[in-house]
C-alpha cells in the first residue's frame, strides 16, 4: 500500500468516526434533540433545616404543622418551662438581694471615708515633730542638769553665788517641764494616729467586704443569665424562613435534647438534582439556563440555572477499562429554580429538565 493510499484511507476512517460520533450524539445520547440541549430528570429538592431542642422537656404548644409557612424568629414549639421559670425567679431574687447589700456596703464605706480623719499624714507628721521636740528638750534638760550639778559643787567654795545656783536649778526645772509637756503632746498625737490607722483598717476591711459582695453579685448575675438563656431556649423559634414539611412530635410528648422535631424547607430556594452522563458533562457549565417540566403542571415550564456540578462521578468503578464502563459514569448537577410561583413546586416532585448549552438553539420539551 502506497503512502497516498494510506493517507486517503486514514482520512476516510476519520470522516466516518466523526459522522458516527455526531449521529450517536444527536440520536442516542441526545435522544434526538438538536445539538445544544441536554435532557435530564430527577426529583425536586430543597435545603432541609432540622429544628431541634437544646434541652429535654414536655411539649406543651405546637404552633406550626405540616404545610405551615414560617418566618425566621417565629415561635414554632414551646416546652414546659415551669421549673426553669422558678429557677429564674429564684436567681433574680438573689441578684436583687446582693445588689441591695452591695449598695448598702458602698454607703457604709462612704460614711467611713467621711468619719475617718483624712489628715492621717498630717497626724503622723505631728507625731514625728513631737518626738523631735522631746529629743531637743531632753538635750536641753541634760545640759541644764549638768550645769546645775556643776554650780552646786562650786557653792561650798563660794566660787558661785546662791543666786547663780537658783538660776541654774530654775533652768533645769523649765527643761524638765518642757519634756513633760512634749511627752503629753506626743501621747495625744499618738492616740490620734492610732485612731486614724484604726479607721483606715476599717475602711480597708469595708472595701474588701464590698469587693466580695460584688463578686457574689456578678456570679449570681451569671447564674441568672444562664437560667434565662435556658428559659428562652425552651421556646423554639424558626431558624430561617421556610415551610414545615415534616413534623416528628405532637403536644404532650417528652422530647430529648437534639432530637429532630420539625423540618423546614425554603420553597423559594428549590432545585432539581439531575444526573448527566460523563460523555455530556463536558458541555455543562455553571450559570447555563435550564427549563424544568413536571407532570403536575404540564402546561408550563419553570426557569432554572445550573448552580452546582459535582466534581466526582457517581457509580464509578475503581478501574475504568472499557468504553462501555465509561458510559456508566454520571455526574450530579443541581438546577436552582429562578422562582416558585405560589409555591406550586414542592420537594419530592419528579421533574424533567432541559439544559441549554448553546444560546442559538430553540427550546424543546422533554421526551
Amino acid at each position: 500500500m502506497t503512502l497516498r493510499t494510506s493517507t486517503i484511507a486514514a482520512a476516510v476512517l476519520a470522516s466516518v468516526l466523526i459522522v458516527g460520533y455526531v449521529i450517536l450524539d444527536r440520536l442516542v445520547w441526545q435522544d434526538g434533540f438538536p445539538e445544544g440541549l441536554i435532557q435530564a430528570n430527577g426529583r425536586i429538592e430543597g435545603d432541609h433545616v432540622t429544628v431541634a431542642s437544646k434541652f429535654s422537656g414536655r411539649l406543651v404548644d405546637l404552633a406550626a404543622r405540616e404545610g405551615t409557612e414560617v418566618h425566621k424568629g417565629q415561635v414554632l414549639i414551646r416546652l414546659d418551662d415551669a421549673q426553669t421559670s422558678a429557677k429564674v425567679d429564684q436567681a433574680a431574687r438573689l441578684v436583687d438581694s446582693l445588689m441591695a447589700q452591695v449598695e448598702a456596703a458602698h454607703t457604709a464605706l462612704a460614711v467611713l471615708n467621711l468619719e475617718v480623719p483624712l489628715n492621717i499624714e498630717a497626724v503622723g507628721a505631728k507625731v514625728a515633730s513631737m518626738r523631735a521636740v522631746i529629743r531637743k528638750a531632753q538635750a536641753v534638760e541634760y545640759e541644764a542638769r549638768r550645769d546645775t550639778d556643776r554650780i552646786r559643787a562650786l557653792l561650798p567654795e563660794q566660787a558661785v553665788s546662791q543666786q547663780q545656783v537658783d538660776q541654774a536649778e530654775a533652768r533645769w526645772k523649765v527643761a524638765v517641764t518642757e519634756i513633760a509637756v512634749a511627752n503629753a503632746a506626743l501621747d495625744q498625737a499618738s492616740k490620734e494616729l492610732a485612731q486614724a490607722e484604726l479607721g483606715w483598717q476599717r475602711i480597708r476591711s469595708k472595701e474588701a467586704e464590698v469587693a466580695a459582695l460584688e463578686r457574689q453579685r456578678d456570679q449570681a448575675d451569671a447564674t441568672l443569665a444562664e437560667a434565662r438563656s435556658v428559659l428562652d431556649d425552651l421556646t423554639i423559634v424558626a431558624p430561617t424562613n421556610g415551610t414545615v414539611t415534616t413534623r416528628m412530635v405532637d403536644v404532650g410528648e417528652v422530647v430529648a435534647p437534639g432530637a429532630p422535631l420539625l423540618e423546614l424547607v425554603d420553597l423559594d430556594r428549590l432545585y432539581l438534582q439531575v444526573y448527566v452522563p460523563e460523555l455530556q458533562i463536558g458541555k455543562v457549565r455553571l450559570d447555563l439556563p435550564a427549563r424544568i417540566h413536571t407532570d403536575a403542571f404540564p402546561d408550563r415550564s419553570f426557569e432554572a440555572t445550573v448552580r452546582y456540578i459535582a466534581s466526582k462521578a457517581e457509580f464509578t468503578p475503581k478501574e475504568v477499562q472499557t468504553p462501555d464502563e465509561r458510559v456508566k459514569l454520571i455526574y450530579a448537577v443541581r438546577l436552582y429554580l429562578t422562582e416558585n410561583p405560589d409555591h406550586r413546586l414542592t420537594p419530592g416532585l419528579p421533574a424533567d429538565a432541559m439544559i441549554r448549552w448553546k444560546d442559538d438553539v430553540a427550546w424543546s420539551k422533554p421526551r
